[in-house]
């Protein structure tokens, strides 16, 4: 659940008459259509505006192999993000999203039967921070959802470290998975120098199953019944954009765990996962099967089970 965005992406300085490239992103939709092509069946909750660029969106997301039965159009103005990658794949991100239709998103726009049943439910810190009733929508389908996923997305162009510590501490003990990274998140939100200090925290707090992401180190995890336990990452076979890498970890890790594997083997399929989405343009400009992303995973010369115990 959350805001979907038209993208307009470049690979050189925003000027006038630059070259750019049309997509469909946004933290919500990345997560969903990487859920999707990690095998599981996914809704997205989200509001588009009830014109033709609304209706072409919705099949952007239909294509993607999400379902957009729990879609809804409203009049109003579609949120647009601005990005310049360089030839890294830095990103540089300019938005045009307050006010936007996205962030009418209600707690009546989430339905209880469809929420109360749903493998898992995953939302986000861009979710809660742009507007008051998005976030009281988030709230409550962290009250509904029988494996609710939290990822504090912090953009401290949104919200302030205040409110958003106040997010993350109240949905922290309805949490089954949270996705925080080290050291921005972990620092700005919880305080915690290592990231083993601040899966342990969340712990702590009533979280269920943490995993700390750590850039191009590794993945910090904290389970219920498991050791604390450190994934490698995976180099990228190109990297084009990282748009979307973090969003295509969380929903293939999301959607391997509701499928039954087990955290350290869904967080290896959502490292590998992540490591081939940076070789597209744009956040869902590549999305890889799970044949890929089981392969890429095998390639990287450990297999999904190839954990081991954490020293961070």
């Amino acid at each position: 659940m959350g805001e979907i965005l038209v993208e307009v992406a470049t690979d050189v300085a925003f000027a006038h008459g630059v070259p750019a490239q049309l997509g469909i992103s946004g933290d919500a939709l990345n997560v969903a259509a990487a859920a999707a092509a990690a095998g599981a069946r996914v809704g997205l909750l989200s509001v588009l505006t009830d014109d033709d660029l609304g209706k072409a969106i919705a099949a952007r997301i239909v294509e993607l192999g999400v379902s957009p039965d729990l879609l809804a159009f409203r009049t109003g103005q579609q949120g647009v993000y601005l990005v310049h990658c360089d030839p890294d794949g830095q990103r540089e991100f300019s938005y045009a999203r307050s006010g936007s239709v996205g962030s009418s998103l209600g707690p009546d726009d989430v339905d209880p039967a469809v929420f109360s049943a749903a493998g898992a439910v995953v939302a986000g810190g861009i979710a809660c921070a742009i507007s008051e009733s998005s976030r009281a929508a988030v709230m409550k389908a962290a009250a509904l959802a029988k494996r609710f996923v939290f990822d504090p997305n912090f953009r401290p162009r949104l919200t302030s470290v205040e409110d958003a510590t106040a997010a993350l501490l109240q949905l922290a003990p309805r949490t089954f998975l949270a996705t925080p990274s080290f050291p921005g998140e972990t620092s700005a939100l919880l305080g915690c120098g290592t990231a083993a200090e601040a899966a342990a925290k969340l712990r702590s707090l009533g979280a269920v199953n943490v995993a700390v992401t750590c850039g191009a180190d590794g993945i910090q995890l904290e389970g219920k019944g498991q050791d604390s336990t450190w994934i490698k990452s995976i180099p990228a076979p190109a990297v084009v954009d990282q748009t979307g890498a973090g969003d295509a970890f969380v929903g293939t890790l999301t959607a391997r765990m509701v499928l039954g594997d087990t955290l350290p083997v869904a967080a290896r399929y959502g490292a590998a996962a992540a490591s081939l989405v940076v070789g597209g343009k744009g956040g869902t400009g590549f999305i890889p099967t799970l044949e890929q992303t089981r392969a890429h995973a095998g390639a990287s010369g450990l297999s999904p089970e190839g954990v081991q115990p954490s020293h961070a």
